[in-house]
């Protein structure tokens, strides 16, 4: 009895919230990687460097790093609904004003590059909180040893936005001139319009938490709430967390040091990849295409390794390997010339840095709960994406400096392996994700 509501739950819950959120990171990540397709023709009408560009795109991931554990606590105190609907309102808005940089320069006087700054600050304003603000949110549905599954299909919405938008976003990239607007203009405005759509949708169609499913069956709510209830009791057995004795952990802060290594080897790569590519010699919507060669592999490596660290229960090692195959392959990437050989090491990087993503969320959310969980998963986020602010700016400084991508790659590789070594070092209680005994009344 006990196993068939477990199975009818879990399934249910998953059809119910998954695709949906698979659907909202899709836009989200899409709207915050565009850029990096925009800046084909963009660099160029805006009189940017490659520096300019690095440091713009990248200090998105500043403003993240200020706002994130505010939003997420706001966020557990609201309820998810409310304020996940809240930050794709206000991101959709100002992706779209991206569109608009030229004349925001002329009116401001601020000029084309500062304007961009400012921008990308006020975007990573209205975006921090949604990413952790997620995960922490499938903890409330999800038992421990379902998360790496559920977190990789959430996350294969990363890969997904490129394999799908970047084809889109170079077909945007076509309609220049129409109504007078550049084609990269087009792109933020048209690519920002699902955000502002769905944050309506947010709104009405999340439930906060299990005991206010009317969508579950009575039998299938009192054993999703008795369950996670029990989980809680479990890790709290162990110790039990505030939200400042979190922001000082030893373990919170070795995951965000790995978060960094294997964030800094994703936006390092995917902010400038279509311009490593581009210079194949191929056109703009060929770039497009085959830049998303490593993002289709990254949807499969995600499902695939999140379902496969489940199903043997073991966590290190599946969050390890993956960070040295992404290192491995951004090596490999630097000692090829020929595009066809560059772009299948770029693929295994892809593999590796994918792979990880889902495994690595399950470590902090097997000892952390409620307020501090929230606080934790912020914290984590926050830091290791400021990897994403110095992974880029490295990348378009030693672009600049060298005339050559080669150092750049190294160093995002370098880092991919100094996070691998703390995630073999770090330690991780796999008892706290095993289910506990039978939930009974």
């Amino acid at each position: 009895m006990l196993q068939d509501v477990e199975a009818r739950t879990i399934a249910k819950v998953t059809r119910r919230l998954v695709p949906f959120l698979v659907v909202c990171y899709f836009v989200a990540y899409l709207d915050r990687v565009n850029v990096g397709f925009a800046a084909l023709t963009m660099n160029k009408d805006l009189g940017l460097s490659q520096t300019a560009f690095g440091f713009g795109a990248g200090i998105f991931f500043l403003a993240y790093f200020i706002f994130e554990v505010p939003s997420n606590l706001l966020l557990e105190r609201l309820g998810a609904r409310t304020w996940i609907a809240r930050i794709m309102l206000s991101w959709g808005i100002l992706s779209g004003l991206m569109g608009f940089l030229p004349w925001i320069s002329r009116v401001t006087g601020l000029g084309n590059e500062s304007s961009f700054y400012v921008l990308r600050v006020l975007l990573g304003t209205a975006e921090a909180g949604f990413f952790p603000g997620i995960i922490y949110y499938l903890t409330l549905w999800f038992p421990s040893e379902y998360r790496a599954r559920i977190v990789g299909y959430f996350m294969a919405a990363i890969p997904l936005s490129t394999v799908i938008g970047a084809p889109v976003s170079g077909i945007l990239l076509y309609l220049h001139g129409g109504l007078g607007l550049a084609g990269w203009q087009w792109l933020f405005l048209i690519e920002a319009i699902p955000a502002v759509v769905l944050s309506v949708v947010v709104f009405f169609y999340l439930t906060d938490r299990p005991e206010d499913a009317t969508w579950l069956a009575n039998d299938e709510r009192e054993w999703l709430s008795r369950r996670l209830l029990v989980e809680r009791r479990q890790r709290e057995a162990v110790r039990t967390y505030t939200v400042a004795e979190v922001l000082f952990d030893r373990r919170v802060i070795g995951l965000s040091l790995i978060y960094f290594g294997a964030v800094a080897t994703n936006y390092g790569l995917s902010f400038f990849l279509p311009q490593i590519v581009k210079a194949f010699g191929l056109n703009t919507f060929l770039t497009t295409v085959v830049s998303a060669a490593p993002y289709l592999v990254g949807v499969i490596s995600m499902v695939w390794w999140g379902r496969r660290s489940d199903r043997v229960a073991e966590r290190r090692y599946h969050a390890a390997i993956p960070l040295f195959v992404a290192s491995g392959g951004l090596v490999l990437a630097t000692l090829f010339d020929d595009a066809s050989l560059k772009m299948l090491a770029f693929c295994i990087a892809g593999f590796g840095i994918f792979a990880c993503l889902p495994v690595f969320w399950t470590l902090p959310t097997a000892f952390l709960s409620g307020a501090a969980a929230a606080a934790g998963i912020a914290v984590i986020n926050s830091i290791g994406n400021l990897a994403g602010f110095a992974g880029p700016f490295a990348m378009g400084w030693l672009r600049d400096h060298t005339g050559s991508y080669t150092d750049g790659l190294l160093l995002l590789a370098g880092l991919g392996i100094i996070a691998m070594g703390i995630v073999l070092g770090i330690g991780h209680d796999d008892a706290l994700e095993r289910a506990p005994s039978p939930v009974r009344e």
